[in-house]
């Protein structure tokens, strides 16, 4: 796919039925973690010298993060190879990153956003954010509270309940101040636009995180070469980056997304008669702990030949559909799980008992208020939902398929999480569950649909 393809986020909706089928057997193997994409061509556009990635994403948001790196200077390639194909980033060097002429168009990612917004805050450039009428209405202040401390000037469009939000126009600061930053909430995102400012700031950027997040950006930045060092203090880590950083150039293998593995584990664990084996997923543990509640809850996934592929944890997962039962879920665990609540809404939905969810009000501020969309979308679908502030109470059939949706359409909200999450409910239901737009999907995982169709017809062709 070339970087500079065309957006597919304007087309009409598509609407599609989701219904039961065969089982889910065979191999198949998910596109690559789009954390680890976005962040391999972002130190790629910083690096020195040419970065070669393989196993890239190319979902929409990743191409939003490529567009807007090319925008400001880099040089991203493709190339086919024997084991697909290959990008290839040649940078400008940390500090060297160029005015844009034209807004940055974000699409539908907030990653893309709110990291890149973290790059341009300590370069001499202004830059305008866009986004899509989702996006647009996502909160970026949490991101301009600590740029604006290292020196950085926005001017952001008023949202609701006074939320700032895109158009977003940034001015960088050179040189910028280092600050030290105690993150307010958890989120990677925050924690890593801070140090991305940071690699082009004088002295050390210091992020403070009272709650573990994801921490792709510190393996990654360690890897290219920065200064970085983690610290564990009462319980808190402590994040430090040494500015005006020099990045070298990688060859990075991009292991499977676990939360694209996320809704064919889930699907395979509720659709009678699968057995599926998912290849090559991603297993940080700042990520994987969907697959950990999913244990609890008497799901058999099976890790095969667990190995590490650039500094990240790898296997190969072995799922067979299994009967779940209800859990309370640790609140501890939201930030190693964040984007995989909606498919795990729906194995609740099909599990004995009452499944509680509690601590993740971060998801009333995604693609879409994900709570609300998933209690609606599920409760259509004849599931025993009860909605609370800060999470879901589920109350499952015990295994019985779910009523499905009849004659009326779910709303996605332009989610693709809620798209795929109720997917996988159809999957599991007795009259299928009628999605009102799927074109969202591609932002994040564009051949869901057939791998989907190669897992079923895998087992027609037994």
């Amino acid at each position: 796919m070339d970087i500079d393809h065309v957006s597919h986020a304007n087309l009409a909706p598509s609407p599609r039925l989701f219904k039961a089928g065969a089982p889910l057997t065979g191999r198949i193997r998910v596109p690559g973690d789009k954390s680890i994409s976005h962040r391999s061509l972002m130190f790629g556009a910083l690096a020195s010298g040419e970065t070669r990635v393989r196993g890239l994403l190319e979902g929409e948001d990743v191409m939003a993060t490529g567009r807007a790196l090319t925008a400001m200077g880099a040089h991203i390639t493709t190339r086919a190879t024997a084991e697909g194909e290959e990008y290839l980033v040649r940078g400008t060097g940390v500090g060297a990153l160029m005015q844009p002429e034209t807004a940055l168009d974000m699409g539908n990612s907030g990653t893309s956003t709110r990291l890149l917004m973290g790059l341009v805050a300590s370069h001499a450039i202004t830059a305008t954010f866009i986004g899509d009428a989702s996006l647009s209405k996502r909160p970026m202040g949490r991101v301009i509270d600590p740029l604006t401390l290292m020196g950085a000037e926005f001017t952001a469009t008023p949202g609701a309940k006074g939320a700032q939000t895109l158009p977003l126009t940034m001015r960088g600061a050179y040189p910028a101040v280092p600050i030290e930053y105690r993150l307010p909430v958890a989120s990677a995102q925050v924690k890593s636009a801070v140090l991305l400012a940071g690699l082009n700031t004088p002295g050390i950027t210091r992020v403070i995180e009272p709650v573990a997040t994801r921490d792709h950006t510190e393996r990654m930045l360690t890897g290219f070469g920065a200064e970085l060092e983690v610290e564990e203090v009462d319980g808190e880590r402590i994040i430090s980056i040494r500015g005006e950083a020099e990045l070298i150039a990688q060859d990075i293998t991009v292991p499977g997304d676990p939360s694209s593995a996320a809704f064919f584990v889930v699907a395979a664990l509720l659709v009678e008669g699968s057995d599926l084996i998912i290849e090559n997923v991603g297993l940080n543990p700042t990520r994987a702990a969907l697959f950990t509640v999913l244990r609890q809850m008497g799901g058999s996934i099976e890790e095969l030949g667990r190995r590490e592929i650039g500094g990240e944890p790898v296997a190969d997962l072995r799922v067979r559909h299994s009967q779940l039962t209800g859990v309370e879920v640790d609140p501890a665990l939201a930030p190693a799980m964040i984007d995989e609540f909606p498919v795990l809404f729906v194995a609740a939905s099909l599990a004995k008992g009452r499944t509680v969810t509690t601590g993740l009000e971060e998801l009333r501020v995604k693609e879409s208020d994900r709570l609300n969309a998933m209690a609606e979308a599920l409760t259509s679908a004849g599931a025993t939902i009860e909605e609370r502030e800060d999470g879901l109470i589920i109350t499952g059939t015990g295994g019985e398929p779910l009523r499905g949706t009849a004659n009326s359409h779910v709303t996605t909200h332009l989610d693709h999480r809620i798209a795929m999450s109720m997917a996988v409910a159809g999957l599991a239901s007795k009259d299928g569950v009628d999605i009102d737009d799927i074109s969202p999907i591609a932002t994040s995982f564009p051949n869901f649909m057939a791998l989907l169709e190669q897992a079923q017809e895998a087992d027609t062709a037994e």
